[in-house]
């Protein structure tokens, strides 16, 4: 006959705090933090949620005004390093809402603790490879690494293979920890180490976050809400596109009123609207569409919001530093660096717009190609024209691309796309 002692075999009375306790009924179980499946495959994006984007709104100012405060190789490769920082750290959280629920007091408190130790890292970011190295990497980390413990600890007791993939995760990034904390103490490694921690984290999600002894991730262990990550992703290039406007709207302020100064905020604001135009009237509902009906939606998400969203982010906020070259100078010709920022940041929002809608639809579209190439001319003659006039020709490219891209989505719906 099995004993029905409450110890486990080989305790005695000594061991109390070893007692099984029986099952708890149901209705006092712990409540799940996971957010509750959705039907239609599109959770709702929370104000929590939302509130905790303010944060980055500081940081994407930053990074725009560290770009414009240095237009060397060297200040631009770190802006971009930086920004590819930044871009993660959001990104990964996005993911981990995605899956646990914003409404639970315990993810919510959990957010707000992120937003402080995010605003300690936005707060570095024009120093971070100064003297405020330890700030950046310790905000870093401790949103990266306690994100992950605090993941762990939610979700104990889930589905053993979601477990899994959250060890994994939390392996990989406690890793890279240690590289920049490293990297931050020591400044004559600080450059090598911050590029590997920064290039292990960016391979993990293609890589499955392989770990000895807990194997790798699939696609299919990434079950995702495929209509909320791309509303949150939505929401971080509208963040992007503030401050561009942002930067139009102040810079036109400090300066005086001429002609050529208010023809070049007309440009600069149009310019904002026909990046909206191109990404939300074009791209956006496809995409949705797509990926919330998709069989395999953590592939989409992992390769289309993930990685692809990097670039029509960053050339966002590069555009929006061209926008302050041309509008403290609209007049005269212009200089590489205008031209670079304004025509290059045009392009790459073009292109991270262009591979976005390869990885959704599968082809590459070829009125993508036809706007990059009249930006490469443009980019040819710029040197003989006004700041104002190149940013004109990089708007009405970009315009000419949303009013072409809507009247191909006209004559040939979703549906159609699909079968060719």
């Amino acid at each position: 006959m099995a004993s029905t002692s409450p110890w486990h075999e080989g305790d005695g009375p000594s061991a109390p705090d070893r007692i099984q306790p029986p099952a708890a009924p149901r209705s006092t179980r712990r409540p799940s933090l996971l957010r509750a499946p959705d039907p239609d495959g599109h959770a709702k994006v929370s104000f929590a949620e939302l509130f905790f984007d303010l944060v980055f709104v500081f940081a994407v100012t930053q990074l725009s005004h560290r770009l414009i405060a240095d237009m060397s190789w060297t200040g631009v490769g770190q802006t971009l390093f930086l920004m590819l920082a930044v871009w993660w750290v959001w990104i990964f959280t996005s993911w981990v809402t995605n899956w646990l629920d914003p409404e639970r007091v315990p993810v919510r408190l959990c957010l707000f603790v992120f937003m402080l130790a995010g605003l300690v890292m936005s707060a570095a970011l024009p120093r971070a490879f100064d003297d405020r190295a330890l700030m950046f990497a310790g905000g870093y980390t401790a949103i990266q690494v306690g994100r992950s413990l605090f993941f762990a600890w939610a979700v104990r007791g889930a589905e053993p293979r979601l477990v899994r993939n959250v060890g994994r995760i939390g392996t990989w990034l406690g890793a890279t920890a240690v590289l920049w904390l490293w990297g931050a103490l020591d400044a004559s490694l600080r450059l090598p180490l911050w590029g590997l921690a920064l290039s292990l984290e960016y391979l993990g999600p293609s890589m499955g976050f392989a770990v000895p002894g807990l194997g790798r991730s699939s696609t299919a262990d990434w079950q995702v809400s495929g209509g909320h990550l791309a509303e949150r992703c939505a929401l971080f290039v509208i963040i992007a596109l503030g401050e561009s406007l942002l930067v139009t709207g102040a810079t036109f302020a400090e300066h005086p009123m001429s002609p050529a100064g208010v023809a070049a905020f007309g440009v600069s604001f149009a310019g904002s609207l026909a990046m909206w135009w191109l990404y939300f009237d074009t791209t956006h509902d496809l995409a949705t569409g797509r990926i919330a009906h998709s069989q395999d939606p953590g592939r989409l998400a992992r390769l289309g919001y993930t990685y692809l969203h990097l670039p029509i982010v960053a050339g966002i906020i590069v555009n929006a530093a061209g926008d302050e070259f041309v509008l403290a100078h609209p007049g005269g010709t212009t200089s590489t660096a205008t031209a670079l920022c304004v025509l290059g940041g045009v392009g790459l929002f073009v292109t991270g717009v262009g591979w976005f809608k390869w990885s959704v639809w599968g082809r590459w579209p070829w009125s993508h190609a036809v706007a990059l190439l009249a930006l490469a001319a443009a980019g040819a003659m710029s040197t003989t024209w006004s700041p104002t006039l190149t940013s004109a020709v990089a708007c009405a490219v970009i315009a000419g691309l949303a009013a072409w891209e809507r009247r191909m989505r006209a004559r040939h719906p979703l549906t159609d796309l699909d079968a060719r």
